[in-house]
């Protein structure tokens, strides 16, 4: 084998593989990206593929209906995420309380022995922040209340009524250390 030949082969080598190399790239391509512009405006939805591939399954499943809250506390793992905050009270009378803030939706999840409700925001301020909801706090008929004082949330009231909502229950709650 001559020089001259191994240099005609190592250029057509390179330019061959180069000639792949673009082909391979521009057959990925579905389209040419446009070009955004003042006049094509922002809120303009584009269609973007879907993955043929079957989302993985998903084996844990937990049932918050039948599931008292010390079985579901040792199961469930709080996901790092700005705008929820989840924190443990110990009211009087005698009942454990944990409460998950959804900052973005003005909402708190209060859970308890009793049952579990969702709350809303009703009022602007942060001390006290009033939470309710026209349900009581195992999801029958009534209304609960949740009224948290502090910015820090360390104290907080809770007040809930079945059908007779002449009687209250009222239980003061401080932060779990």
């Amino acid at each position: 084998m001559s020089v001259e030949f191994l240099k005609k082969v190592r250029s057509s080598v390179v330019l061959s593989s180069l000639l792949a190399g673009a082909l391979t790239v521009s057959a990925c391509q579905q389209q040419a990206e446009p070009e955004s512009g003042m006049e094509d405006g922002a809120n303009i939805e584009e269609s973007v593929p879907m993955s043929a591939e079957p989302a993985e399954p998903s084996d844990v499943v937990v049932d918050t209906e039948d599931a008292s809250l010390n079985e579901v506390e040792g199961d469930t793992t709080a996901s790092v995420n700005s705008g929820v905050m989840q924190m443990s009270y110990l009211c009087t009378p005698e009942l454990k309380v944990e409460a998950t803030y959804k900052e973005d939706a003005n909402q708190v999840v209060v859970a308890t022995d009793m049952g579990t409700v969702t709350l809303n925001q009703t009022n602007e301020g942060s001390n006290p922040e009033v939470f309710e909801v026209a349900t009581a706090i195992d999801g029958g008929q009534g209304f609960t209340q949740w009224r948290v004082g502090h910015e820090a949330r360390k104290t907080g009231v809770m007040r809930t009524a079945g059908t007779d909502e002449s009687n209250v229950n009222t239980f003061e709650c401080n932060e779990a250390s």
